[in-house]
């Protein structure tokens, strides 16, 4: 809802139930994927999420991601999705006064500039939180909004060493690792609309909004379990250990007989003693080898060499039929080709077809989580750049079709 008070109306799922976000508006003027992929998150359950681009230039994730049939990228429909495309040039006064009038209309603004353009742009918090009280501001960076390192550029590879993850991933015979995916922005992203939520049930008592400062180093830290009393209290430092955790067996990847790979998670005493039983080995149970945690965590790695020797004699598919039979938790590493094969993915519709006007269907990860009441949904692939500027402008924020015409004509939009 916004300060004038109207509602942006119902959304309804696919199932035809109210989506949770429904009356929140969200000017996103991030780009790449901290400030975009929270965005998503808020979008997939209803929120209207108007994203600000640069007029013929839009956010460089239109760019990105795997080779693109059409020369479009295959990440942009996924992170834009659900989304409004406004084109404004930030840099104009021109630009600078439409983020303003949609400040009035709008609940949450998510930025990912550097700290300090906002302000050099006259669109600080406490000017925008004088125009609307009640607007939450989410910012991501780096290394946050204060603090010695806060000038600083920050990617999200950067917030990921910082933060700690680097260090750990990986196997110890090589250098840090990254994780195959932009997780140091992810975790911000999702932080940054944990935050968001919260600060708008602290508006719902206090009816006055507040700045949500995430940073992606802090959001990185913020996953690393333990890891500072560890060598607080214990003088520990963690080290890169591969696919095993220390001490915790057995819990590794295991070969098969088809070429495969199988992980297997049996570490609990009461679950390793069934995997004793499906290996048909029940003596390892009161072996003093393996007879406790402490013990297995001791022969971590002749443990691996039994139990690797007993799946490479077995098919990935035998495996899986011994293993849940005794109620082993076990899973196949899967590939993009597994989870568009699996049943359980399609039982749960984990993957969903969403129209595209030039891929005709693209599939995509569906919303998660589920909720049983107030279910998200994804409305639309990531848009055209610009395809609602003379929506938003002329119908939420009364501009006459003069006004729209002499923006375009000055480049501002």
């Amino acid at each position: 809802m916004g300060q004038n008070g109207d509602l942006l109306g119902t959304k309804l799922g696919h199932d035809g139930k109210d989506t949770p976000l429904s009356d929140i508006r969200v000017i996103e003027m991030g780009q790449l994927l901290a400030g975009p992929f929270a965005g998503q998150l808020l979008g997939d359950f209803g929120a209207d999420v108007i994203k600000v681009e640069d007029p013929g230039v839009g956010d460089p994730m239109r760019q990105w991601g795997r080779e693109k049939p059409h020369g479009l990228s295959l990440w942009w429909p996924v992170v834009a999705r659900g989304k409004r495309s406004l084109t404004t040039n930030l840099r104009t006064k021109e630009g600078q006064d439409i983020i303003r009038d949609l400040v009035k209309e709008s609940d949450i603004l998510i930025e990912n500039f550097r700290p300090g353009t906002l302000e050099k742009w006259g669109l600080d918090y406490e000017t925008l939180k004088s125009i609307n009280k009640k607007i939450i501001m989410v910012r991501v960076t780096g290394y946050g909004q204060s603090g010695p390192y806060s000038h600083k550029a920050g990617y999200g590879s950067i917030g990921e060493a910082m933060g700690g993850l680097r260090y750990v991933t990986g196997d110890p015979s090589t250098a840090p690792s990254r994780a195959g995916i932009s997780i140091g922005d992810s975790l911000a992203a999702t932080f940054a609309a944990l935050g968001a939520m919260m600060a708008l049930h602290s508006r719902d008592r206090t009816g006055v909004g507040q700045v949500v400062d995430v940073a992606i180093y802090e959001a990185v830290l913020a996953m690393m379990e333990s890891l500072i009393p560890e060598f607080t209290l214990a003088n520990y430092i963690r080290e890169r250990t591969g696919s095993i955790l220390p001490n915790v067996a057995p819990s590794n990847i295991y070969p098969t007989k088809d070429a495969a790979l199988i992980l297997i998670a049996a570490n609990q005493d009461s679950v390793f003693s069934r995997l004793c039983d499906a290996m048909e080995k029940p003596e390892y149970v009161s072996d003093p080898r393996f007879s406790t945690h402490s013990s297995r965590g001791a022969h971590q790695g002749l443990l691996d060499e039994i139990i690797s020797e007993w799946t490479s004699r077995h098919s990935t598919s035998e495996l899986e039929v011994i293993l849940d039979k005794n109620g082993v938790p076990q899973g196949k590493i899967f590939r993009a080709p597994d989870m568009l094969s699996d049943p359980h993915f399609a039982a749960r519709n984990a993957i969903v077809g969403i129209e595209h006007p030039d891929f005709g269907s693209i599939l995509m990860q569906n919303v998660a989580p589920k909720l049983s009441d107030t279910p998200g949904y994804i409305r639309w692939a990531g848009p055209e750049l610009g395809a609602h500027t003379t929506e938003i402008l002329q119908s939420l924020l009364g501009y006459s079709p003069n006004q729209i015409k002499q923006l375009s004509t000055k480049g501002v939009i």
